[in-house]
């Protein structure tokens, strides 16, 4: 049950209140938490509260972790968060409910044999690289009509577009092109704002923010 002093309460609380101004459903928007590099004990008071969806950044950190946590808590939505290899797209596919991170054409062709061979259409963000960040990630956005295709024709489930905007530099701007790319592809969701910018993002169209340290403070190094 849900105490209203607790991290959760208040960034649920700041969500609904954003919405409010901006005129939105708070059901419209899914707050993932991000458990990546924190342990079992600090994230069951969270799935105590009630809260169901958590983001991981890596495969395998998330098979050691949630397992058990999810035969205790049934109902958990995993999302992979984090960049991902090709060759860990059949672990990928069958354990997590939703995938942000899918960037490339060998990623579409990976997801497509493994969601064959698990028999899970897992939903796949595609994530651009809006800030010209070739590090984080994200497929270049004159590759996106390209790829935003190929997803399609291999029968990838495509949620919507995500985005990691440069750090340091105003997000609004990287916040809404993303949500102007996802309507111009005609794709609902928007994955994006984290624990420093997700009030802007829910202002600009965020249908799931992905926030760790609001929620449970600092990773552990």
């Amino acid at each position: 049950m849900e105490k209203a002093d607790t991290p959760l309460a208040q960034v649920r609380a700041n969500i609904a209140l954003v919405c409010k101004r901006a005129r939105r459903d708070p059901g419209e928007v899914t707050l993932v938490a991000v458990s990546k590099r924190h342990d079992a004990a600090t994230i069951e008071p969270l799935l105590l509260e009630g809260h169901r969806h958590f983001g991981e950044n890596r495969v395998q950190e998330a098979q050691e972790k949630w397992p058990a946590l999810r035969e205790a808590h049934p109902g958990v939505q995993l999302h992979l968060v984090g960049q991902l290899q090709s060759n860990k797209a059949e672990d990928a596919a069958a354990l997590f409910d939703v995938i942000h991170s899918l960037d490339r054409p060998s990623l579409v062709k990976a997801l497509a044999k493994a969601f064959d061979k698990t028999g899970r259409q897992v939903p796949c963000f595609v994530q651009v690289d809006v800030g010209d960040e070739k590090q984080k990630g994200g497929c270049p956005v004159g590759e996106l009509p390209a790829l935003i295709k190929q997803a399609r024709d291999a029968d990838i489930p495509l949620a919507g577009l995500m985005c990691l905007p440069p750090a340091d530099i105003e997000p609004a701007p990287f916040f809404a092109f993303l949500d102007k790319l996802a309507r111009d592809h005609g794709l609902e969701g928007r994955s994006m704002g984290m624990s420093g910018d997700y009030e802007t993002a829910i202002m600009l169209g965020a249908t799931h923010v992905r926030v760790g340290t609001a929620l449970f403070g600092e990773r552990p190094s």
